[in-house]
């Protein structure tokens, strides 16, 4: 049974379906429940079955609208009836910011606030009940609800819905390979949602902060911690950077153990190499040599050169010390881990002859590179759009690294390997970098110089040969 035909089974009724996509609208836009539950997660997932079963478009969205008017219809009631109890609800009885920061947004806007909110995280399940606190026409709550759910519906089903429809019109997908990208893509998504949780606990509001206070308050061990972990006097410590590199670290080392004890590749690489071998997959493989470009020496340098240049001529020696620090390093960290492991490629094309394979420094590499675009960038994004950069940056190093697959050159523990080690290398990174405090990126001509990375990336791709 192919993977496409054991999704299809999986799946619930349709009717069943389209009920529970307007039961997760409704949590997800109820006040309370929605602040914990991830009903972006669960709408996309529950689209996808939708566009897999080849639902009518119209009804899904119309599910959708109607539990998502459901849902603020129901927070606006609970505003309304019970303004003065709600303080006192969990978790605004802990976290009292989350109704003043609510009200704000509220009184900014006004009737607008309500369509603004839905597409606005942190307050998407407050507004409706801020309104109804403060005592917003019925009426008018009503029209801004319908409004704003007609233009959500779309916005939030149409990807899933989308990339289940295409999931099951996919021409040529071997049946053999749909479980490992089925797992891949489970492991990514699921390692991407736990980072992101993490970090959240890392705030001061969350429990991994909590925690640490408490410690340092009540022990002198704690009290060293937390002079350890602090990186600038007066301040609050890194705790996101310092757990990234924690972990990271310590799945490097377990990780690489496993590899020295099996003394060559393990049952899961011969399994994919033999398995990608055997396949007829030209246009993957194509495309496999092209991301491989792209990731060499050539195609990093043209990436990096254009901003290079920009922050030289801003005198921004600090950003292009790190980056550039970031990338010497993890390019010796690779020439060192090879030379220790001394594993041998599944295959050794003439440009790479007397190359190991662990790490995949293509991996290793695109990680550290995108790790370190993402963290820079979300530093000027306002904290709500901060997890999109880190989204995208994943969304570029899987290609990457599994393009080293597709044209067998590396085993899949060599992947696994370089990943952990570029997000080693990312850590030390932003640690270095929040020493102290630095100045906000100047303002620039960022699509003119993105676009400058892109030429650049062509002309490497059309003119010069591997690395």
């Amino acid at each position: 049974m192919s993977l496409t035909d054991a999704f299809y089974q999986l799946s619930p009724s349709p009717t069943l379906l389209l009920a529970i996509m307007a039961i997760i609208a409704l949590i997800e836009s109820l006040a309370l429940v929605g602040l914990v539950v991830p009903g972006v997660v669960l709408i996309t997932a529950a689209a996808s079955m939708a566009g897999h079963q080849e639902l009518s478009l119209a009804i899904v969205m119309l599910a959708a609208f109607c539990g998502a008017v459901a849902g603020d219809g129901l927070s606006f009631w609970l505003g309304y009836r019970h303004r003065r109890r709600v303080p006192g609800w969990w978790p605004f009885s802990r976290h009292p910011e989350w109704l003043s920061r609510g009200a704000k947004f509220f009184q900014r806007y006004g009737a607008y606030s309500v369509v603004l909110g839905r597409f606005v995280g942190p307050v998407r399940p407050i507004i409706p009940l801020i309104a109804g606190m403060l005592h917003m026409s019925p009426r008018r709550f009503v029209w801004a609800n319908l409004i704003s759910a007609a233009l959500w519906a779309p916005v939030y089903v149409l990807p899933g819905y989308l990339l289940g429809h295409a999931w099951q019109r996919l021409p040529g997908l071997p049946e053999a390979l749909e479980p490992w990208l089925a797992v891949l893509g489970s492991a990514v998504v699921a390692l991407a949602l736990v980072f992101s949780w993490l970090r959240h606990q890392t705030y001061r509001d969350g429990h991994v902060y909590r925690g640490l206070v408490r410690l340092a308050r009540h022990t002198s061990v704690g009290r060293l911690i937390w002079r350890v972990l602090v990186m600038q006097r007066n301040s609050e410590p890194p705790l996101a950077s310092w757990l990234l590199l924690l972990a990271s670290l310590a799945a490097l080392c377990a990780w690489t153990l496993i590899v020295l004890q099996h003394n060559g590749p393990m049952p899961m690489d011969r399994q994919l190499h033999a398995l990608l071998d055997s396949l007829s997959m030209p246009a993957l493989r194509e495309l496999g040599y092209l991301l491989a470009e792209v990731g060499d020496l050539f195609g990093i340098i043209a990436l990096v050169l254009p901003w290079a240049g920009w922050w030289i001529w801003h005198k921004r020696w600090d950003v292009l010390g790190h980056f550039g620090g970031g990338l010497l390093a993890i390019a010796g960290l690779n020439v060192l881990g090879k030379a220790l492991i001394g594993r041998a490629r599944p295959t050794t094309p003439d440009h790479l002859s007397g190359s190991m394979a662990y790490p995949s420094a293509h991996t290793s590499t695109s990680v550290v590179l995108l790790g370190m675009a993402a963290a820079f960038l979300a530093r000027e994004l306002p904290p709500r759009y901060r997890f999109w950069a880190y989204w995208a940056a994943i969304a570029l190093a899987v290609p990457m690294a599994l393009s080293r697959l597709l044209i067998g050159v590396h085993w899949l523990s060599d992947l696994i390997g370089g990943a952990l080690l570029g997000l080693v290398v990312c850590a030390l990174v932003q640690l270095s970098w929040q020493r102290r405090q630095r100045p906000r990126l100047a303002p620039g001509p960022w699509p003119l110089i993105a676009t400058a990375s892109l030429a650049l990336l062509t002309a490497r791709l059309i003119w010069l040969g591997p690395a």
